[in-house]
């Protein structure tokens, strides 16, 4: 098949890094909107983690049949489902705000992460295929920064819009403005699913001359022979497990432990710890030019495992910073923990392993719900107490189990 062109290759870059701030933002959102719906629709905190457990369970539901499509119509065709799908989920948004109506929200987010999901489980190993793979986690950290970009600003749009509104003051005027966000949100993704349909891309095949690899019957037992794959899928269910939990109640901890705080000053250091996560990724990736990407995985894995005993310890002011410092270590997990996952397989396992990756995106559903079980009971700092484990595999991970299978892809193809 012949190469494709520098400039088709280029434009395909931009266009899903793009998509990356996109689902950047719908991140962002997400943690305001559980302590909004706390004070507006007057749920407890693990009511409220049941958002997230919409949001993240949208992955695990959805990565499968994405992937069943990519395999049809090609990473394009699966990106423009998944746009098409976070339209709609976005203008679901005005029935759930309109009834002040917290289930209808759930089933809005519910489709939202469907998209996401379908571009996720798309745009990340495309990415990692638009060039070699000894650079694809270089390359992918690379994108992910326009994904921080994106989180950061959800949390300041949301301190700005929704929680500056005190708890039940004019919550007509709070779900008008989450309604407005929303729609804005719609518009964007509408524009750039036209942007997707009018310009013709490469396949991940077409960049990286990888076709030829696909050896083997490309089922499931294949993929998971591979241990590193195996494992990875675990050490990024853990991850995401940890990175969502220590967002959801971000701003409960910080209320807590920094007395006199209100609820949109926190949503404000909410959004420098994800300048912070932002800067993590900048400064970090490119070190992955001079050192392993795995044992940077490790090094800071196994430093937020520290902070995290740190943050039942420390009170006051520092205690919110040393949180914002967990965020700053977590920013190279998930992309790092996605191409060390994917880089040795054969080509026709790569999007079936990227769809099984992003269904691991389901611990994200889990953990605020046990978070926020214990924050009722006791105290938000006990909660994170539970991303301990999380973070010590994921370390692990790093430093060891990604490096299993290092010669497994040159006799599979």
């Amino acid at each position: 098949m012949p190469s494709a062109s520098s400039k088709s290759i280029k434009i395909a870059f931009v266009l899903v890094t793009a998509l990356f701030l996109l689902w950047g933002l719908s991140y962002g959102l997400i943690d305001v909107m559980n302590k909004n719906f706390q004070n507006q629709l007057g749920i407890t905190k693990a009511t409220s983690g049941l958002l997230q457990a919409a949001y993240f369970g949208g992955y695990f539901v959805f990565a499968t049949p994405a992937s069943l499509v990519a395999r049809k119509y090609g990473y394009k065709g699966g990106i423009m489902m998944g746009l098409a799908l976070y339209a709609i989920g976005a203008l679901m948004i005005i029935p759930a705000s309109n009834a002040h109506s917290f289930h209808i929200f759930l089933v809005a987010f519910f489709i939202i992460a469907c998209g996401l999901a379908s571009l996720k489980t798309n745009a990340n190993p495309y990415i990692t295929k638009l060039g070699s793979d000894k650079n694809a986690a270089f390359r992918l950290n690379i994108a992910q920064c326009a994904n921080g970009i994106g989180q950061f600003l959800g949390p300041i749009i949301g301190g700005m819009l929704f929680l500056s509104i005190a708890s039940g003051t004019d919550i007509d005027r709070n779900m008008h403005n989450v309604q407005m966000v929303y729609v804005g949100i719609a518009a964007i993704v509408f524009v750039m699913l036209i942007l997707f349909v009018v310009n013709k891309l490469p396949e991940g095949s077409d960049v990286s001359g990888d076709e030829d690899a696909a050896e083997g019957d490309g089922s499931y037992s294949q993929l998971f022979s591979y241990k590193h794959f195996r494992l990875g899928a675990l050490a990024q269910f853990l991850y995401i497990a940890a990175q969502v939990g220590a967002g959801a109640f971000f701003i409960n901890y910080s209320v807590e432990h920094w007395q006199g705080l209100s609820d949109s000053r926190a949503s404000y250091f909410f959004s420098i710890a994800l300048v912070a996560f932002l800067i993590g990724r900048v400064v970090t990736t490119p070190l992955m030019k001079k050192f392993s990407a795995g044992k940077i995985l490790g090094t800071y894995s196994f430093i937020n495992a520290i902070l995290v005993v740190l943050l039942n310890v420390v009170t006051g002011s520092p205690s919110v910073f040393l949180l914002i410092a967990v965020f700053f270590f977590m920013s190279i997990s998930f992309p790092t923990i996605f191409a060390l996952s994917i880089v040795n397989l054969p080509q026709n396992l790569v999007k079936t392993a990227s769809s099984i990756i992003i269904m691991s995106i389901v611990g994200g559903a889990i953990m605020p719900f046990f978070m926020g079980r214990i924050a009722d009971m006791a105290n938000t700092a006990a909660g994170y107490l539970l991303l301990i484990p999380c973070f010590l595999y994921v370390a692990w991970y790093g430093f060891k189990g990604s490096q299993a299978d290092t010669k497994k892809k040159s006799i599979a193809s």
